[in-house]
């Protein structure tokens, strides 16, 4: 349930008001606008009486959401979220791009990448610590060590750092970690969104291989349940039947979830395409529908890269891509 304040209630009114709603055991969570007040009521509202809220002198509206994602849904909360990342702001009109390899093999590599992708305009630097991997016998990361090189990377080029959690019992390792991602076979581990809900960090939540955006959704919900409101939702594909990529795509859930969550939304068109020829065109379709920024996968030698080579792009190929993204950001403007 929702309930709109009207212009010009004073904060004793408000408080006076907010009291009340605690008193019947529900959560109320504030969202101030320019020109509204939104509370947000979350619990089990089905005992308390409409009529008589919207029958107050303060409140302008009163309706019931229906969805059952409440806390990231727009009507709780109509404008944009902002989510800062150690200064880099995503959504509400900022792009962000996150780049850097799979995976984390050496330190020259991880340092060499980062000082090219910054150079070509990324804001955050992404790359793989913990990997989970179809196969038990590839490559499955450098653990706390790959930390560390990211952690010396940021240090070399000042880009805060993005890493993927598998386990929230790694969570200690994570502490100078700017960005928490949650990979897309995690998106419903809901013991680990539980506990990334009671940090503050920022979490980049990718949706599942096969989940639909009300189950995306909902995940988002998990973390935020538990107070953590810094989340960035990430569509990175989805599996159907086609073979020629290694995923499909979905553009189309950047505008519904725009409508229906005030969360930044992102895409990466790396794993979605899973070929590096087809990152670029992506990258710029994602920018073209109203993208809060990508996540692109890049190498200095995908040749011999240990994990994922055929999507990974070069520095060269990124900055060709950062170019004709900004293009299309200029277009749509």
């Amino acid at each position: 349930m929702i309930a709109v304040l009207k212009p010009g209630t004073t904060p004793s009114q408000k408080n006076s008001l907010i009291k009340w709603l605690e008193s019947q055991n529900v959560e109320v969570h504030i969202s101030e606008g320019k020109d509204y007040t939104v509370l947000g009521l979350v619990g089990d509202t089905a005992n308390i009486d409409m009529d008589l809220i919207a029958s107050l002198e303060t409140v302008s509206s009163v309706k019931r959401v229906s969805e059952p994602f409440k806390q990231c849904n727009r009507k709780f909360h109509p404008d944009d979220s902002v989510i800062d990342v150690s200064g880099v702001k995503i959504g509400g009109g900022n792009f962000c791009t996150m780049a850097g390899p799979c995976s984390v093999e050496s330190r020259e590599q991880i340092i060499e990448i980062a000082k090219s992708v910054k150079a070509s305009g990324a804001s955050l630097l992404r790359g793989g610590a913990f990997k989970p991997r179809t196969s038990p016998y590839d490559f499955q990361g450098m653990r706390a060590e790959g930390i560390e090189l990211l952690l010396e990377a940021k240090k070399e080029t000042g880009l805060p750092i993005v890493t993927e959690i598998m386990n929230a019992n790694h969570l200690p390792l994570f502490e100078e970690v700017d960005m928490i991602q949650v990979g897309a076979r995690n998106m419903q581990n809901f013991e680990l969104l539980k506990e990334l809900g009671k940090t503050k960090k920022p979490i980049l939540l990718k949706r599942g291989l096969a989940n639909t955006i009300k189950e995306f959704l909902m995940s988002a919900e998990y973390i935020m349940s538990e107070g953590n409101t810094n989340i960035v939702l990430c569509e990175r594909g989805v599996r159907t039947f086609e073979t020629y990529t290694r995923n499909t795509l979905d553009l189309s859930a950047v505008p519904v979830l725009r409508e229906l969550t005030h969360l930044p939304v992102i895409i990466d068109p790396s794993h979605a395409t899973g070929v590096a020829k087809y990152v670029k065109p992506m990258a710029m379709a994602a920018a073209a529908c109203g993208a809060d920024g990508l996540m692109i996968e890049v190498h200095n030698d995908p040749m011999h890269a240990l994990c994922d080579g055929a999507q990974s792009i070069t520095p060269e190929a990124f900055a060709e891509v950062a170019k004709k993204v900004n293009e299309i950001r200029e277009v749509i403007k």
